[in-house]
């Protein structure tokens, strides 16, 4: 069912007096793009006649087959509460078409719907909810970020020690006006350290939400003279910040296809397939779902960060890739703790789906759950296998799981992996701090 209609989106841009529209999309590292339009301009844009240099989008196309089309979702249009509210500015979403009128392969939006459909198909209907984490730092005099804080603020902390208390605020309630449902937000572990939970939507819309999430967070820390980092791990000895996804599965009639009532932990086969699905394909999704040299500082022990690739029931294990939370029934969700928000959240959704559903596919069975008395036995816990330690590892078994080109795409897997090893190759060279420190004045 649509929300807006072309004379709905002409009447609010009127009614509204929006000057500017930006009709926005992605690369293939999720670095948000757009192309701003006046309303003069938005007939054509709905007519679906507005082209771009595809060939100017890192990981888009080769230059003789630059011009793409932007499609835009209607459904998508919101106002900027954070603009000025004279003159406002809006955006769309946008799909991206060749020249040919055909979905471009490569838009990861695209690639996100393709796997939806699969799962449509087979009869089941994804939702999402993401529990996002950012630090809150201050600024030098040029606006560049300062990564130190004078905060000492724990968990669930409030003001005074809670100094990003206000920011958080402003941040949540310009989400609302935007149609966001926020589940609930706090201070996090680390001093300056924050996250904010949405509630769960179809899988496509939470992608589009996360995009404009980030966006909103940077823009509105700013204005109150803070620089909101989403980097996995700014700052040495805290907890990094990650993107805890959780999962839940409906079918055509709306009921829960993970809950099972007779079963011990209330879980269902296809939840238990789904969990086997993310085990056995998560070491090659890691390097989308945790796409930087950074992120791999955060996936170390005692940091409340995943490094085992088991799964659990408890709450209170914080090694285990895959949690389950205790609400069963229809709120029953699958929770996978290793991702960070610095990834393409519409090719990481699609990959941890598209590995879920292989497992329901193929009828997968995970090992037995990390028992509270494994999980606090650190000699026990090592001889379980680990996520990918660095970038290095990742793009290693990026190359060894067919799921990910299959889901991907030839051009996209190849363009992503070129990256990466490029990223890594670089960082191998780079002679750090901590190397000048631990050796110059040794050898």
């Amino acid at each position: 069912m649509t929300k807006y209609t072309r004379e709905d989106i002409f009447r609010i841009v009127e009614d509204e007096d929006v000057a500017f529209i930006r009709l926005q999309f992605c690369d293939i590292f999720g670095n948000p793009k757009n192309i701003a339009i006046t309303p003069s301009q938005l007939e054509v844009a709905l007519d679906r006649e507005l082209t771009f240099d595809g060939s100017a989008v890192e990981g888009f196309v080769r230059k003789n087959e630059s011009e793409m089309y932007l499609y835009p979702d209607l459904d998508s249009f919101e106002i900027y509460p954070w603009r000025p509210q004279s003159g406002k500015v809006a955006r769309m979403f946008c799909d991206v078409y060749t020249l040919d009128r055909k979905p471009f392969e490569g838009d990861p939006r695209n690639i996100l719907r393709r796997v939806l459909q699969k799962a449509e198909d087979m009869g089941i209907t994804f939702k999402v909810n993401p529990e996002i984490e950012f630090f809150l730092f201050g600024c030098d005099d040029s606006g560049n970020p300062v990564p130190e804080t004078k905060e000492t603020a724990g968990y669930f902390d409030v003001a005074p020690a809670d100094m990003g208390e206000n920011v958080r605020r402003d941040i949540i309630l310009n989400l609302e006006d935007m149609n966001f449902n926020i589940l609930s937000s706090h201070h996090e572990i680390a001093p300056a350290q924050h996250e904010i939970d949405f509630e769960n939507d179809e899988a496509g819309r939470i992608a589009d939400m996360i995009q404009t999430f980030k966006m909103a967070v940077k823009t509105i820390a700013k204005k109150h003279g803070y620089y909101a980092t989403f980097m996995p791990k700014p700052l040495e000895g805290v907890n990094g910040s990650g993107m805890h996804i959780s999962f839940s599965a409906f079918d055509k009639d709306g009921t829960n296809i993970f809950t099972d009532s007779s079963d011990e932990l209330g879980l269902s086969k296809k939840a238990y397939s789904f969990i086997a699905g993310l085990l056995d394909h998560m070491e090659g999704i890691s390097l989308v779902t945790n796409p930087l040299i950074n992120s791999y500082k955060r996936l170390v022990p005692g940091y409340d960060a995943p490094i085992n690739m088991t799964w659990t029931a408890s709450s209170a294990n914080r090694t285990s890739l895959i949690r389950i939370p205790y609400k069963r029934g229809n709120k029953t969700r699958i929770e996978l703790r290793n991702p960070d928000a610095t990834c393409n959240p519409y090719l990481a959704l699609a990959l941890c789906i598209a590995a879920g559903l292989d497992g329901i596919e193929e009828e997968m069975l995970p090992p037995k759950q990390l028992s509270m008395q494994q999980a606090d036995d650190n000699e026990n816990a090592e001889r379980f296998d680990t996520l990918p330690q660095t970038l290095g590892q990742a793009i290693t078994a990026f190359t060894k799981d067919p799921l990910v080109k299959k889901v991907l795409g030839d051009d996209v897997y190849a363009k992503f992996l070129e990256a990466k090893e490029s990223e890594w190759k670089r960082f191998r060279s780079c002679v750090t701090q901590w190397e000048m420190n631990e050796y110059l004045g040794k050898y």
